[in-house]
């Protein structure tokens, strides 16, 4: 039997966000990877004139596409992908579902601001190259609209109410640094997700993009152990 696995970026975000995770999947198992682009997203921003409808149904498109290729799905969300990943997991058939810094609660674009201008800081401090994701953040200052803001709103309100019928094994991991979405949103899904089989994973030192922690080889292991489970 074969197993893919579907990788699904976040609010603003690009593949890149998922990147270290996709490479140690596809390191350490032959399994069929799909990481699509959701629209208006990647290292370039056109988010005026798309809508939660676009991005949910983007990435239905692509479950769809890997469900012709293998027998069994594995879903990965980083924070808004966690919401869409969610909601793929309440109507196709998905075997495990990983939840990476899921944004179960309203992100304040204020919270999000000051997180912004923290990496940019640290970007500086800890010399990062210009080639470093945490740049990009200066260009999504200035090309996030507010309504694609309440775009990711709607998917929040969306998902929120049927976190009990999500049924299938789930593994939540959270930096305990983030300061986007805190550790609290990670337990409270943890309790509220009706799974019978569920794993909390946190990293110490983990900010919100949770990939690139210092600890991620460590967690990387915990969770495609979690993945291989029955499999």
């Amino acid at each position: 039997m074969k197993t893919g696995v579907l990788f699904i970026h976040g609010f603003t975000g690009g593949t890149y966000e998922v990147q270290p995770l996709v490479t140690y999947v596809k390191k350490h198992t032959d399994w069929c990877v799909e990481v699509p682009t959701l629209p208006g997203h990647g290292v370039t921003l056109d988010l005026g004139n798309v809508s939660a409808q676009n991005w949910l149904m983007e990435a239905e498109l692509a479950m769809r596409k890997l469900r012709k290729r293998v027998d069994r799905v594995i879903v990965v969300g980083f924070s808004m992908g966690g919401l869409i990943s969610m909601y793929l997991a309440l109507r196709y058939p998905v075997d495990k579902l990983i939840l990476l810094s899921a944004a179960a609660k309203y992100i304040s674009p204020l919270v999000l601001l000051d997180d912004v201008r923290i990496m940019l800081t640290e970007s500086i401090t800890k010399k990062y190259t210009p080639n470093t994701f945490y740049h990009l953040y200066n260009y999504k200052l200035t090309n996030t609209p507010l309504r694609a803001t309440f775009e990711f709103l709607k998917i929040v309100k969306t998902v929120k109410p049927y976190y009990e019928q999500i049924t299938c094994p789930v593994c939540i991991v959270q930096g305990e640094k983030d300061g986007i979405v805190p550790l609290h949103a990670a337990t409270h899904l943890y309790k509220e997700l009706g799974s019978s089989r569920k794993l909390l994973v946190t990293s110490p030192t983990g900010k919100h993009h949770i990939c690139y922690s210092a600890d991620n080889q460590q967690w990387f292991s915990e969770v495609l152990q979690f993945m291989r489970i029955g499999i």
